[in-house]
């Protein structure tokens, strides 16, 4: 069923466009969002956009005091709390401190996010990856279950990325305990997982109001590049070997603004009502991949199986549950 949603709706915006422009005559006065790593790269500008629309942004970061410093200067309505996404007791107690205020979450961006990293472990001896970019964000959404079913209309978007045609998730050993580790395999993998997490929650809330979207957010320089050299960036052809960037790739990538606009948009747009479970990429529900499709863009097939998202959901909740 999710291969056969993944058809673009015909959305007004192009692949540049910002994120506050996305938002333009959207009111979200009295809408609660939680934005993970919201103080930093497209997380900064996807808080800027929704705060800036009137909707309350609560942003929990591992370094809460740089946070604070990040986002003295957006104007609206935004809190910081602590929070670890490789720490399940950390990212529980943010969620039941949020449970105990009492209020609704509308929108919850699960958008921080590590990539390309050397091989290391968080919780239960999990790559980190893995471990970071999926299983936190899986443990956080499930937590905060009841505040997303009190909005009776809430969408939770999880950031993937181009980087899930690298791989999909390696079912028989997820945290590489038995193959040898490829830093971009591992993070191909984690991507993959996310969209399936995604059509997962749709999968499973779609009945009590809960809607999902996984999102492409496009080619950007934030610090999530801060694991690759400029050796590396340029054996990819994203800079020069002198450090510059290609004219090419300065066409293709976007603002972190900009890259923040798919985001914002799955998160609000009246184009997605009834709609759920797909992966979106340039302000546009992304169609699935065929021969002519280049690496960078549309959906492969196993981001957009509801019996993948099943069996993930399910293995995933088995690790969560032993922590």
């Amino acid at each position: 069923m999710a291969a056969a949603d993944q058809v673009p709706v015909g959305s007004s915006f192009v692949p540049k466009t910002a994120a506050a422009d996305v938002l333009k005559g959207i009111s979200l006065s009295g809408k609660n969002i939680i934005v993970t790593g919201g103080y930093s790269g497209i997380g900064l500008e996807t808080v800027r956009a929704l705060a800036g629309a009137g909707a309350r942004v609560t942003v929990p970061a591992r370094r809460a005091d740089v946070a604070a410093e990040a986002l003295a200067p957006v104007a609206g309505e935004i809190e910081i709390a602590a929070m670890d996404l490789g720490d399940l007791a950390s990212v529980r107690r943010f969620a039941d401190h949020y449970l105990e205020t009492g209020r609704a979450l509308n929108v919850l961006i699960n958008n921080a996010g590590i990539m390309a990293t050397p091989l290391a472990r968080v919780g239960k001896g999990w790559e980190s990856q893995f471990g970071t970019n999926h299983l936190g964000h899986m443990a956080l959404a499930m937590k905060l279950a009841p505040a997303l079913q009190a909005a009776e209309g809430a969408r939770v978007v999880a950031l993937s990325s181009t980087g899930h045609v690298r791989s999909d998730v390696i079912w028989d050993d997820p945290h590489y305990n038995t193959h040898p580790y490829d830093k971009w395999e591992a993070y191909g993998q984690a991507k993959s997982a996310n969209a399936l997490f995604a059509l997962g929650v749709d999968l499973l809330g779609r009945e009590v109001g809960v809607r999902a979207f996984s999102v492409h957010p496009g080619g950007i320089f934030t610090p999530l590049q801060r694991h690759l050299s400029d050796e590396e960036m340029a054996a990819l052809g994203w800079k020069n070997p002198d450090g510059t960037i290609p004219a090419a790739v300065q066409a293709m990538f976007k603002t972190p603004e900009q890259g923040a606009s798919t985001t914002v948009w799955a998160a609000t747009s009246p184009k997605l009502s009834g709609k759920g479970g797909v992966y979106c990429e340039d302000c546009d529900i992304a169609p699935m991949a065929t021969e002519a499709s280049q690496r960078w863009e549309h959906a492969r097939p196993w981001i957009a199986s509801d019996d993948k998202a099943r069996r993930l959901w399910d293995m995933s909740e088995k690790m969560l549950a032993d922590a």
